[in-house]
């Protein structure tokens, strides 16, 4: 016949053997803390239980002073104080009233107790009851009536020791009674004895049950608070519990279904077996199982291991805290816990992860993942004496594509990148974009440094081939920077910064290729940075100043003007060229301000010169893109008196490639002033004739390397200046040759119609007062003329 199972939390049966202390039962009650309970209730009317049987004895002395001689009692209140005295200190212990649990001896050990006291308190009644009178023996009836229903009451949690004493005294007075008023009296002392005994017995079963209550109620609060503070956190599903084996035991309904087992056959099972299901035979363990089991096999509390469980066909994902359980004695008997499906959880984790470590537009790696990886590399390599490496790609010619066709066939093109280069990466490495059109890879092991560089021209190769896009054929490279760890950088961060300067190198080399990081590519950035800070004082320091070379007539050689060009002398590091800090000015904003200084500087010498001389001041797509440039010309011309019609801003292709009309609108302001416009650098960059058509120029300035071209019978070079001219004449501009340096160069571009030339045939760029000298001079020859 099959028992039904003990629910955890049920009230316990008592029994009447286990409440006396004669029998420690084998069921799901815990007995220990119940036998503390009770010793702890006898310790607190110790000292009442003391004060009665003092106060008794007293009593007892004063109505037996004529029955009995003086010492026989006076002894026998002594024995009484002593044996009273003894059991307070005995209920006032200190192991008693700190400890928690008991054992069964200690609870039977009362008897002991009870049985001394009822020993010393016979006495009277035995020894002189009998021959008292009745008065004498009605007193003491009473005295010791008294003394022992206070005793019901002071001793009732110990009922043994309470149950011996009344039995024992009881019959003592009972004889008494019978020898002085017969068998009646004997019989009301036993009844009322008996009747003493039953409410004695019942308050201690009542105290036993709200003990046993109050254990159960903890027990239920301690896993209830487990469930809560999981479920706080965790969501906590289900219940389970373990033995000191591991083997489960009254395992709740919820964690048998969660698992895919009877809740009843679940029972016994190692908790271990349970969990890891199919993996259990073959020993094939995840991580968090065996991480489970380090906990349980430690003893000691824990929460959020996490482990994957087969149910069925599918996984699940498992969260378990748990505390361990002791008994009395403080010996382990097993661990009480919670369990979580979370599986949902985790796959809602796992997509948040992968959008914060993938790039959204091309599925690859994004930045915080491609640095992680890296930082495992690196730590691999260092650990290992081996090599990585470190890849940075930026693709060439992107931003037109975006500026002419819009962003959308941008983000479209990078995908096509991104399948690209996915598909030349293999297992040891980690393509990843950075963000923009940059993209960077991660060799693991780079200890074969040529197939590294071999897959860095690959790159290179793969990425210049054309994209067909909506119709459209486009074209971008991709310049390479690598750097190899820890040789280029202790640090993932130090890799990274090497590699960025091979990529500056690749670019600066017009792009379409790789390098490698050399030692000397850290000083150039270093030189380039002392650079940016020194050129950032140089205005405030009076470092820079304005050179000025001559424009003249390519006919009659008269000078027509100066172009203005700013030069830097720095107190330590010297003269500086121009081809170092302009483009260094440009990427650190400081174009502006400097061409600013340049604007009013030679706005301001220009009013000094004779005639009709015009200035020429190169003017860049920064200030170009300023609404308030416009101001800033007319305060200079303002300033210095300088007429707008001697006035030419040179302007190069750039400034029209970008997609808004800004600049545009400013130029056109500008022409509003009466200042005339040039177009520098003609040829060299994204040549078309639509702004042409939308901006009045009034010179087109032919690039020096068109010139050297010419002169060396290069059938292109000739073919563009003669275009440039046609084009420049009908639409009423003049075009200047720069970088003329020679008579032979002079008489070319003379022939093939340039208008005005400029170069070190005719002057290098001359200080200001030089600058002066030669303006009034050819004044003074023409006016002679």
């Amino acid at each position: 016949m099959r028992t039904e199972p003990t629910s955890q939390f049920a009230m316990p049966r008592i029994d009447a053997r286990a409440l006396l202390g004669l029998y420690d039962p084998a069921d799901t009650t815990d007995w220990a803390p119940i036998r503390a309970a009770q010793l702890h209730a006898g310790s607190q009317l110790a000292f009442f239980l003391l004060a009665a049987n003092l106060i008794g004895a007293a009593l007892v002395t004063l109505l037996l002073e004529h029955a009995a001689p003086l010492w026989a009692m006076a002894s026998w209140g002594a024995v009484v104080a002593a044996v009273a005295v003894a059991v307070t200190f005995r209920r006032l212990a200190a192991r008693h009233r700190a400890a928690s649990s008991a054992t069964l001896g200690d609870v039977r050990d009362t008897v002991l107790e009870g049985i001394a006291l009822a020993a010393v308190w016979s006495v009277p009644p035995l020894a002189f009851g009998a021959t008292a009178d009745s008065t004498t023996a009605l007193g003491l009836w009473i005295v010791l009536s008294v003394l022992m229903t206070a005793s019901a009451v002071a001793m009732a949690a110990l009922p043994l020791a309470t149950l011996s004493f009344l039995g024992i005294l009881g019959t003592a007075i009972a004889a008494m009674l019978f020898l002085v008023g017969g068998p009646v009296l004997a019989a009301s002392i036993l009844l009322f004895t008996a009747l003493l005994m039953i409410g004695c017995f019942t308050r201690a079963r009542a105290l036993v049950v709200i003990r046993a209550g109050e254990i159960s109620l903890a027990e239920r609060d301690e896993t209830i608070s487990l469930l809560l503070r999981e479920a706080q956190d965790h969501s906590a599903d289900w219940l389970w519990e373990t033995d000191a084996a591991r083997r489960i035991v009254r395992a709740s309904p919820r964690f048998a279904h969660s698992v895919g087992l009877d809740p009843v056959s679940i029972n016994g099972k190692a908790l271990l077996e349970v969990l890891a299901g199919p993996t259990w035979e073959a020993g094939n363990f995840s991580a968090g199982l065996r991480t489970l089991g380090e906990h349980l096999k430690g003893r000691v509390a824990f929460s959020g291991v996490l482990l994957p469980v087969r149910v069925g066909d599918t996984e699940r994902w498992f969260e378990i805290a748990a505390n361990p359980r002791v008994d009395e004695r403080g010996a382990f008997i097993g661990f009480r816990g919670v369990g979580s499906d979370v599986t949902e959880q985790r796959e809602s984790a796992d997509k948040i992860n992968r959008m914060a470590r993938f790039d959204t537009l091309t599925g690859l790696p994004n930045r915080l993942h491609i640095n992680e990886t890296l930082g495992r590399a690196m730590a691999d390599a260092t650990k290992w004496g081996s090599r990585c490496a470190f890849m940075m790609i930026d693709l060439d010619r992107f931003k037109a594509v975006n500026d002419s066709l819009g962003h959308p066939i941008g983000d479209r093109l990078l995908g096509r990148v991104s399948e690209r280069l996915t598909a030349l990466m293999s297992e040891n490495e980690l393509i990843g974009r950075l963000g923009g059109d940059e993209f960077a890879v991660v060799v693991r092991d780079a200890g074969d440094g040529a197939r590294v560089e071999r897959l860095a021209q690959t790159i290179v190769d793969a990425l210049a081939k054309p994209y067909d896009l909506d119709q459209h054929t486009l074209y971008t490279g991709a310049s390479v920077g690598v750097a190899f760890g820890p040789r280029d950088g202790a640090t993932a961060e130090m890799l990274i910064r090497s590699a960025d300067l091979a990529l500056y190198r690749s670019k600066d080399q017009s792009g379409g290729m790789y390098h490698c990081y050399e030692p000397q590519l850290h000083v150039a950035a270093e030189e380039r940075r002392i650079l940016e800070q020194a050129l950032r004082k140089a205005l405030s320091n009076d470092e820079l100043d304005v050179h000025y070379q001559p424009v003249v007539d390519a006919g009659t050689g008269s000078l027509k003007g100066f172009e203005a060009l700013v030069r830097w002398t720095h107190p330590e590091l010297g003269s500086i060229s121009p081809a170092k800090f302009i483009p260094l000015a440009e990427d650190a904003r400081l174009i502006a301000p400097i061409g600013e200084w340049v604007l009013r500087s030679a706005c301001a010498e220009a009013a000094t010169w004779p005639g009709e001389t015009r200035i020429a001041v190169n003017v860049s797509p920064e200030q170009l893109h300023n609404p308030g440039f416009v101001a800033i010309v007319a305060s200079a011309l303002a300033n210095s008196g300088l007429p707008a019609s001697r006035l030419e801003l040179e302007v190069t292709e750039s400034v029209f490639m970008r997609d808004d009309t800004g600049a545009v609108k400013v130029l056109e302001r500008i022409l509003g002033l009466g200042v005339r416009l040039s177009l520098d650098d003609f040829g060299t960059g994204y040549s078309s004739l639509g702004y042409l058509s939308r901006t009045k120029f009034s010179t087109i300035k032919i690039d020096r390397s068109f010139v050297i071209g010419a002169s060396k019978k290069v059938p292109e070079a000739i073919a563009i200046i003669r275009a440039v001219v046609a084009l420049a004449q009908s639409l009423g501009m003049a075009t200047t040759a720069e970088g003329v340096e020679t008579e032979d160069e002079h008489r070319m571009v003379q022939d093939l119609g340039c208008t005005k030339v400029q170069g070190y045939y005719f002057g290098r760029p001359l200080p200001v007062a030089e600058a002066r000298s030669l303006a009034q001079r050819d004044w003074s020859d023409r006016a002679a003329a």
